[in-house]
């Protein structure tokens, strides 16, 4: 099983750089392409917007088993990287970029799925925890290395460092990744059965809403470490290295803690370890062993609801709609982390840049997306658990 969780987190490592090492070379990239930088931020968007379009490639390819399609999805990544480092205009590499984002929802999808079935019983949230890994690890090291390869030599080598990487994940996946049987095939319209209920969809609105509020503050977090934090520009990758570490540890513990309980209450409270963090950042009048600590754990929050979230959703589509349950937290994510951006923003222009205000921007989407959790754990989830532990004491 460790083998095979580790080829997946290898390309959940690959994307998730794929996704995040844009913003450290941007201003290069916009140089390279004769763009202004907010033209540039379009290489973030586009990325987002292949996410919600990859969803089709599980909706057309359900008959495929779960290793070919990690596979396709590594040949994807592939395809894409290697577009951005050889772009040789804003058009190439804006499309390169949808390109690169088109895999992404549908590997973490699928990878949940596959992680789940080669777990050992009981331990389905490790799991899961160890496969996102590879995406916190990429915040941890790959994007601040990305960065630093764009700084020293190129941004286009950060690119062709990640196609390269998946190179290698899809060795990895053939090496070690046991081929398991692909799920069933509810037909077309089967797939979307389980949206008709209201369980999915308290999770999909706390996994948006949750990331709306986050993103308000997370889309500043350099300029606020510099501003509010007072630290130095050329410190702050380090900063970012702690909150990947953060990141690795809040997504084990969840982890963890998913198969100690249920997986709707712990999300719920990972999301509050967010809401208090993020109320803390607002009172917080700023120093750098406050600013670091914060960031630490604002950070272990955002991703300790990972695992518990991505599992519930896969429960949730059991019958034929599992990937595209999968699938549907990334791309609620993803939309989350749009929408935080611009309404974090908004909050800083109507404040005179004020980066307290990003903060309290976001406290109220996330304590709704708490709240949303608690309320899937009140309505679904302690009924079944008072059952099962009864069952269990006969």
């Amino acid at each position: 099983m460790k083998k095979s969780i580790l080829a997946l987190a290898s390309g959940a490592f690959a994307l998730g750089a794929a996704e995040f090492v844009m913003m450290g070379v941007l201003p290069k990239a916009a140089a390279d392409t004769a763009v202004s930088i907010p033209t540039a931020g379009h290489y973030v968007s586009a990325y987002a917007i292949g996410v919600c379009f990859g969803a089709l490639i599980l909706i057309f390819g359900r008959r495929i088993k779960p290793r070919n399609l990690i596979i396709a999805f590594m040949v994807i990544t592939i395809v894409g990287n290697l577009m951005a480092a050889l772009a040789p205009n804003f058009g190439i590499l804006l499309t390169a970029r949808f390109i690169s984002g088109l895999p992404h929802g549908a590997f973490f999808g699928t990878a949940t799925i596959m992680a789940k079935a080669l777990a050992d019983p009981g331990q389905e949230g490790t799991a899961v925890s160890q496969m996102v890994v590879g995406q916190t690890v990429a915040n941890m090291v790959g994007v601040p290395f990305g960065a630093w390869l764009g700084s020293a030599m190129s941004w286009r080598l950060a690119f062709g460092f990640l196609a390269l990487w998946a190179a290698m994940t899809i060795v990895l996946v053939l090496s070690f990744v046991p081929q398991i049987d692909a799920i069933k095939d509810a037909g077309m319209a089967g797939q979307f059965v389980f949206l008709k209920s209201a369980k999915p969809w308290y999770v999909i609105m706390a996994v948006f809403l949750g990331n709306t509020g986050i993103f308000c503050w997370w889309s500043y977090v350099s300029p606020w470490l510099q501003k509010v934090g007072g630290w130095s520009e050329p410190v702050v990758p380090l900063l970012m290295t702690l909150a990947g570490f953060g990141m690795v540890v809040g997504g084990l513990i969840g982890g963890r803690m998913t198969d100690k309980f249920v997986p709707g209450a712990v999300a719920g409270f990972g999301q509050l370890i967010s809401v208090l963090a993020m109320i803390f950042i607002f009172l917080d009048p700023g120093s750098q062993p406050t600013s670091a600590l914060l960031t630490f754990v604002c950070a272990f929050g955002m991703f300790f609801i990972s695992s518990p979230q991505q599992l519930l959703m896969v429960q949730l589509g059991e019958g034929g709609g599992e990937m595209l349950a999968g699938a549907l937290v990334q791309i609620a994510f993803n939309a989350g982390n749009s929408a935080g951006s611009i309404l974090g923003g908004m909050a800083l222009e109507a404040t005179s840049m004020d980066y307290h205000a990003s903060a309290l921007t976001g406290v109220p989407f996330t304590l709704v997306a708490a709240a949303l959790l608690f309320v899937f754990y009140g309505l679904y989830e302690r009924r079944r658990r008072v059952v099962r532990e009864g069952a269990a004491l006969q």
